[in-house]
């Protein structure tokens, strides 16, 4: 395995990826969404974290409330706890979410510029970089809070999933240790139109260099089984009470090459 980057990636996979939790019976992106995803056999939390007006990391998917389109950094992260969503939820800050589930592994999207410091500070209040991984579609806010997180886990931006589609595309394959140095995964859609991104090859060359392949988002218990079958470390998925059913009833699954 490359570098170990802590426990974020030290049990073996499947890794099944809740992605902003399991919102089946809890709104997404809450405490209890956390909690039911790891109650229904998630592995990793996956959040997406904005920041607040008094510069603090809140979890939420979007930049804007969805009840009136108020952005959320106009608002304190007071503010934002006192808004309702429902099932006795509100907004959580990512600090929230750390010290309530302190054994939880966390995969963490930074959707914004001014989310960074206040993600990177709340990481290392609770001590947590360990079992986050940090990723962001922004190559700029990815390498950032990398740098000021040592031993966090990291996902290739979406820049970098772009070269590696374009290398593999044109077979120049001893790019790649160069392109993903300092990566330890590269989470990607199935297809992108009518471009399939996840095939054996991108798999068997990922694993040869040390660099997991999660897949988002996927909801179809078909899907995750064929998936899992080529050999895909981790499912990022809306529904991972059903992932973890595949995983239980359809294994064992390939493992990752010698070496990873």
């Amino acid at each position: 395995m490359r570098a170990d980057r802590g426990s974020f990636l030290g049990p073996p996979g499947p890794r099944i990826l809740a992605h902003r939790g399991l919102s089946t019976d809890a709104p997404e992106n809450t405490l209890l969404a956390f909690l039911q995803a790891l109650s229904h056999g998630a592995t990793h939390l996956e959040a997406d974290v904005h920041a607040s007006k008094d510069g603090v990391a809140v979890i939420s998917h979007d930049p804007t409330l969805a009840l009136d389109g108020t952005a959320v950094n106009t608002l304190t992260m007071a503010e934002l706890g006192r808004i309702d969503l429902g099932q006795g939820q509100a907004y959580c800050s990512l600090a929230d979410a750390l010290a309530a589930f302190p054994e939880a592994r966390f995969n963490i999207d930074i959707k914004s510029a001014d989310a960074v410091l206040p993600t990177v500070r709340a990481i290392r209040t609770a001590a947590a970089a360990g079992r986050v991984l940090l990723t962001s579609f922004s190559e700029t806010r990815r390498r950032r809070a990398l740098r000021a997180v040592p031993g966090a886990a990291t996902s290739a931006s979406a820049p970098g999933v772009a070269a590696v589609v374009a290398v593999l595309a044109v077979r120049q394959h001893w790019v790649l240790p160069w392109l993903l140095r300092g990566v330890n995964a590269i989470q990607v859609p199935e297809r992108a139109g009518r471009l399939r991104i996840v095939t054996p090859r991108l798999i068997q060359r990922m694993h040869a260099i040390g660099v997991e392949v999660h897949v988002w988002t996927v909801n179809d218990p078909g899907r995750m089984a064929v998936l899992l079958r080529m050999g895909v470390d981790g499912l990022v998925t809306d529904r991972c009470d059903l992932a973890a059913q595949v995983v239980d009833s359809h294994g064992p699954f390939p493992r990752p090459r010698a070496g990873f």
